[in-house]
């Protein structure tokens, strides 16, 4: 049995041997394989892993980039084996108060007359467009509020808006669960994950995270809102080489219509909300 993030990190006599074991055993890898893909020696790693060797800065970087760790993690790493932290930690105030907010309201701008979103890496929504905000307006939540998009989708109050709700629900909470599984120690999305669980009428078999399920880069959705039937697209785009850690956890949902109604109904909202 693997051990527990905390429990690496109980084990305060030189944390970074405790978590560099647990990092490579989370991604399933001998020393062997760890000291094969950095280019050194597996009686190194072993040696790492032992606390007979202290490691470099360049080394823990070089680790850490083999076992793909979060960004975040990372700078727990370099923090363990007595190095300053590499990457910054703004909180999502300061990120969106700089340049990658003025990034994201333009994305957000030229989506239009489409919905699109950014959120964080426990699904709430720190952005949205006109159009997102008209959308989440008709199911009654306001925008403005950072509504969480898992919540939402896994509330029973909100099942009989979404067509194939199982179907398309089920793909959120893979993806959720699959995101924690890539950061084991992110305590806030467990919890949320742990919270959504709990609600009533949720199949028996969500509960356990599907290790080959891969997902699928796109969406369908179609939503029955009232009068209004829309049938939509959605994709998540993150960014690439992000070299910062709030920023690395941001995902920007985008929704395009899947038909001449659905695109005619935001252009119209659009038209409305313009005046």
């Amino acid at each position: 049995m693997l051990r527990s993030y905390s429990d690496a990190m109980a084990q305060t006599e030189n944390a970074f041997k405790a978590l560099l074991r647990y990092w490579r055993n989370q991604r399933g890898m001998s020393q062997l394989d760890l000291g094969l893909m950095a280019e050194v020696s597996s009686r190194h790693i072993s040696f790492l892993e032992t606390g007979r060797s202290q490691p470099s800065v360049e080394m823990v970087l070089l680790l850490a980039e083999v076992l793909d760790v979060p960004l975040r993690d990372r700078n727990e790493l370099l923090r363990t084996a007595g190095f300053e932290p590499r990457y910054a930690e703004p909180t999502i105030d300061e990120l969106l108060a700089g340049p990658i907010g003025t990034t994201l309201d333009t994305m957000l701008e030229h989506h239009a007359p489409y919905p699109m979103v950014v959120f964080d890496r426990t699904w709430d929504v720190l952005l949205s467009n006109k159009a997102a905000a008209s959308l989440f307006g008709l199911v009654g939540v306001d925008a403005e509020t950072r509504p969480n998009l898992l919540r939402l989708l896994l509330d029973p109050v909100f099942r009989p808006f979404v067509d194939a709700w199982e179907e398309v629900a089920g793909q959120a909470l893979r993806r959720a669960q699959r995101d924690l599984m890539d950061r084991p120690n992110d305590y806030r999305l467990a919890a949320l994950l742990t919270d959504v669980l709990n609600y009533p009428d949720i199949p028996a078999d969500w509960r356990s995270p599907s290790l080959f399920d891969v997902g699928d880069p796109t969406l369908s959705l179609r939503l029955n809102l009232g009068d209004v039937t829309l049938n939509l697209l959605t994709t998540i785009t993150v960014f690439s080489a992000a070299n910062n850690v709030t920023l690395e956890e941001l995902q920007i949902e985008s929704y395009l219509p899947l038909d001449d109604a659905t695109a005619d109904y935001f252009r119209s909202v659009a038209v409305t909300t313009d005046r």
